[in-house]
């Protein structure tokens, strides 16, 4: 279990990331950015179905074809992800999108780093922390999902998906961009627990909402947004 020591029991809710309804930017500024996978504290499973073996002993979907709707190519390691399109945040944020591992392994899944620029002349305040950099953020068929590479997720060895759901804080989280300054985050993706398939071949499209605005204005001030991107997995 991944415990966030903020988290209150009163206040813990299923979070799908990027809601942004009743929530508000916080006042005040300080300075600097957040550091690689800065901000991902707070998840803790939630049980889901396992699935059931085929007759051979693999998992539902696992046969080893990589044809459009298998789960992994032939041959030895799992999909190789490569970035098909960035629809970046408007001004005064820039975004990036860069592969780290860009091949899934009997060791580890597959990771990118996320990375949110402030371009503009002034410091701004970037919410919601974690879903702007799409931490905890599944793709639009809700059959992946994107967590914090340092994190101890329980998943199914060379196959990467998810034992279970994943829960996280309700909570608003932000931080602060100086002018030409960089937040990062390194994600690793997984299979999300309510597929039961390993990684799935194919187009995926993340996308999340943010919320951006001067560090000193006052609390709910700020422009909302959406950014996103695509990969495929082949």
């Amino acid at each position: 279990m991944h415990t966030d020591p903020s988290d209150r029991p009163t206040r813990r809710a299923l979070l799908r990331a990027g809601g942004l309804a009743g929530i508000a930017l916080l006042a005040g500024c300080t300075t600097g950015a957040s550091t690689p996978g800065a901000g991902g504290e707070g998840p803790t499973p939630t049980p889901s179905p396992t699935p059931t073996p085929t007759t051979d002993g693999g998992l539902p979907g696992d046969d080893g074809d990589d044809a459009a709707g298998g789960t992994r190519p032939a041959g030895t390691g799992g999909p190789g992800v490569s970035l098909v399109s960035v629809d970046g945040p408007d001004a005064p944020l820039a975004a990036d999108v860069t592969l780290l591992e860009p091949v899934a392994t009997a060791e580890a899944p597959p990771t990118l780093r996320v990375t949110l620029t402030n371009t503009g002349d002034s410091a701004v305040r970037v919410g919601e922390g974690r879903a702007a950099r799409f931490q905890y953020v599944h793709d639009e068929s809700g059959r992946l999902v994107l967590l914090p590479a340092d994190g101890e997720w329980d998943a199914v060895p060379d196959c990467w998906r998810l034992r279970h759901g994943i829960a996280v804080t309700e909570e608003y989280r932000t931080f602060e961009l100086a002018p030409g300054a960089a937040a990062t985050a390194d994600l690793a993706l997984y299979a999300s627990a309510e597929t039961d398939a390993c990684l799935p071949v194919g187009e995926h499209t993340f996308s999340t909402r943010y919320q951006v605005g001067p560090c000193d204005s006052a609390p709910g001030a700020g422009a909302v947004g959406e950014w996103g991107f695509t990969v495929l997995l082949e």
